[in-house]
């Protein structure tokens, strides 16, 4: 059986797998298939969290109200990969398998807000907070805020006032209220990001490097076509795949616009995180990451390919001290569980336990907590970088790329078979 991504940061995504390589153990171990079989997986191996609210009395003649919730957490204990994966499974990374492949970095790029946005995003900021302390647990509060603060950095126009939805306690019927009215900033204007953003292309486009664009809201709020819009206007062809170009022709639709002089592709991660080869692209930007490990691991390395001979470059750029860099710096924590199960382990990895199941989730609480403040999203991605670095690599002293320094070819690595045991080798 082969995967690319093992594990997306629950111990329970593991148990599919395990009943599927050796379901007579898994039985033996009182794991029965279903989903009874998957909570005691997760109670076994995994992060849950037991919350027991307590509502006092209304009344001498009523009792109090219990109520018991289980929640799952990113994490996994290290008995797990002791117990099951370490006697099936060998984790082969490109370099196990590949001559000389080029080095590969990730970096965050954060930048600083212009004042008048940073003005208008602590405004919102704010009622965000008020509205999350006040509906405490309301999902729909969580959803709809958490989303607009990652969104308005990137389109603080259009955004229109944000709703959320609750239940009458009197009436029982679902009623609406507000949660914020963002302001609407100049929509002529370019924003820090964005010049940035067009800065790092051109520098590579001076390299001879195309660049891959990745963001995620290509819907009813697309920034997709303004990213474009912006940078034809400093000369730079770029074009944007779409959901309407279907997964069997979107590898024509790059070769086709690649002989038209394309220079900069944008689109959505998910349109290709699996089966494209984007050797063309060794510079990777994120605008947005999204909330999925898989899809961000997946679409991260599709230049980093055998037959690339141009080394990789992956940047995520986030506005500093926002819900973008709360965002990405709690999926780096994730990638940390993630590739501890996987045999790369970090002791954050191995101990890293976010407050809730889902990002923005644990976003909304560091927002009302302030626990996030002061911790940085480019010291998580450091350590994942650390992580990532072979053992035993020609390009194991490899730094941020500079393409212009790392012309010159590496040696080839010479693969020797081995007279001794089989040995744990290193992995995505």
């Amino acid at each position: 059986m082969l995967t690319g991504t093992l594990l997306g940061g629950y111990a329970d995504e593991l148990f599919h797998i395990l009943y599927r390589l050796d379901s007579r153990q898994m039985r033996e171990d009182g794991f029965e298939c279903g989903e009874s079989g998957v909570r005691q997986f997760a109670e076994a191996y995994g992060v849950l969290e037991k919350v027991t609210t307590i509502e006092p009395a209304e009344n001498a003649c009523s009792d109090a109200k219990v109520t018991t919730t289980v929640k799952r957490r990113p994490g996994a204990s290290p008995l797990l990969f002791g117990k099951y994966l370490m006697n099936m499974v060998a984790f082969v990374s490109l370099e196990d398998i590949s001559d000389a492949l080029p080095p590969y970095t990730e970096e965050v790029l954060a930048v600083e807000m212009d004042p008048v946005l940073a003005g208008a995003y602590t405004r919102l900021e704010d009622d965000v907070t008020a509205a999350l302390r006040e509906h405490h647990g309301n999902s729909s509060v969580i959803s709809t805020a958490m989303n607009a603060l990652l969104l308005y950095p990137d389109r603080p126009y259009g955004i229109g006032t944000l709703y959320g939805f609750r239940v009458d306690k009197e009436t029982g019927e679902r009623e609406r209220f507000i949660i914020s009215e963002p302001e609407d900033l100049d929509e002529r204007h370019v924003y820090a990001k964005e010049r940035r953003l067009i800065q790092e292309i051109k520098s590579e486009l001076a390299q001879g490097r195309n660049v891959q664009v990745f963001a995620v809201y290509t819907q009813k709020r697309d920034v997709t076509r303004r990213l474009q819009e912006l940078m034809r206007k400093e000369g730079i062809r770029a074009e944007v795949l779409t959901a309407e170009t279907p997964p069997e022709q979107r590898e024509a639709w790059y070769e086709r616009q690649l002989q038209n002089g394309m220079q900069v592709c944008i689109c959505h991660p998910r349109l290709v995180q699996t089966g494209l080869d984007l050797l063309p692209f060794p510079s990777i930007f994120f605008v947005q990451t999204g909330y999925s490990i898989y899809t961000l691991r997946q679409a991260s390395r599709r230049s980093w390919r055998i037959g690339q001979r141009e080394p990789v470059r992956v940047a995520f750029f986030t506005y500093s001290k926002t819900a973008q860099e709360s965002c990405l710096r709690l999926m780096g924590k994730k990638l940390l569980v993630s590739l501890a199960m996987e045999g790369k382990l970090h002791v954050e990895g191995l101990q890293t336990m976010d407050q809730d199941d889902d990002l923005l989730t644990a976003m909304a609480r560091e927002l009302v907590t302030r626990q996030g403040v002061g911790e940085q999203a480019a010291e998580v991605w450091r350590a994942l970088g650390r992580m990532n670095q072979p053992a035993s690599s020609a390009n194991v002293e490899a730094v941020p790329c500079n393409p212009a320094e790392t012309s010159k070819q590496p040696e080839p690595n010479v693969w020797t078979p081995s007279r001794g045991p089989a040995i744990q080798l290193s992995l995505f």
